[in-house]
């Protein structure tokens, strides 16, 4: 991999796409010191590249190709291009600044292939799977900028991902709903008698409800495990879970009887910094 210094204006684009296209993390790295703050921008906004290619292709293929660019990248394949794109240039820094390992982001770049398809989530098990490849890899590769790894903080960072991510299924029905992709596992909708083509329609009925409760449920357990887990890990890795406030928040929101749950759910970046500095401060991040 290529170590020569990125341009001095890949810092504020990554800083810029992480902050239009991901607010909650970017007001998360404001609570990091300035050189780890780097890295996780960086991080990050590698993520949003790689969850907008989604909205970014019509066809599958150019969204494959995409992918493989990264995939070769991180396969050390991409040389000359790499240092041309701020975000590849920033997250090439990071791993070597910070020792990152390439094989979570590369696995996190194939799990996103998903996204490309319409092919519903068929398991739970394949949920949670897809969510420990991306949400809870982040928080494992942020959680190693702030501090040394450990086993401590990658079980947290997979009661974290899940959480979060149980969390964003439900907030992001309206949006997938209309697009005929289903991130609700198949599974769980035929136990509660729930049709698909009635999901992507938008029919308000008391077994999506059901279906809604019962992931919830799931993300509350594994958010109160996670916050049980904060006071083992160092506290320089805390702030990479700040997120969690968030998480708490929303699920608290989503969980209002009669929301209707094919209404998107509008939130402020006033709300958002709210709940980080609430976080920041409460007893969980502090001990």
């Amino acid at each position: 991999m290529s170590s020569a210094a990125p341009p001095p204006d890949s810092v504020t684009f990554c800083a810029d796409l992480v902050r239009s296209h991901d607010f909650p993390r970017y007001a998360a790295t404001l609570f990091a010191p300035a050189v780890e703050r780097r890295a996780l921008l960086a991080l990050y906004a590698f993520n949003v590249e790689i969850v907008r290619v989604r909205d970014q292709v019509s066809q599958p293929l150019p969204g494959e190709i995409r992918f493989q660019w990264w995939t070769d990248l991180f396969s050390g394949l991409v040389h000359g291009s790499a240092e041309g794109n701020p975000v590849a240039a920033e997250l090439l820094r990071a791993i070597r600044d910070f020792d990152l390992p390439v094989e979570p982001l590369s696995l996190l770049v194939d799990e996103h292939q998903f996204d490309l398809y319409n092919d519903p989530m068929p398991t739970m098990a394949a949920l949670e799977g897809y969510l420990a490849a991306t949400s809870s890899a982040l928080f494992a590769l942020a959680a190693q900028i702030l501090a040394p790894p450990s086993e401590a903080t990658e079980h947290l960072a997979r009661h974290a991902g899940l959480a979060q991510g149980i969390v964003q299924v439900i907030a992001n029905l309206p949006r997938d709903a209309a697009h005929r992709q289903l991130f609700l596992p198949q599974q769980l909708l035929a136990s509660h008698g729930c049709n698909m083509e009635d999901v992507f329609a938008g029919k308000e009925m008391p077994n999506l409800r059901a279906v809604l409760e019962q992931l919830a449920g799931e993300a509350r357990q594994h958010l109160a495990t996670a916050l049980s887990l904060l006071a083992e890990v160092p506290a320089a890795a805390r702030a990479a879970f700040l997120p969690l406030g968030l998480v708490r928040a929303d699920l608290k929101l989503l969980s209002q009887p009669g929301r209707n749950p094919f209404k998107p759910q509008q939130s402020s970046r006033l709300r958002t910094l709210w709940a980080l500095w609430r976080a920041s401060r409460s007893r969980e991040f502090t001990k």
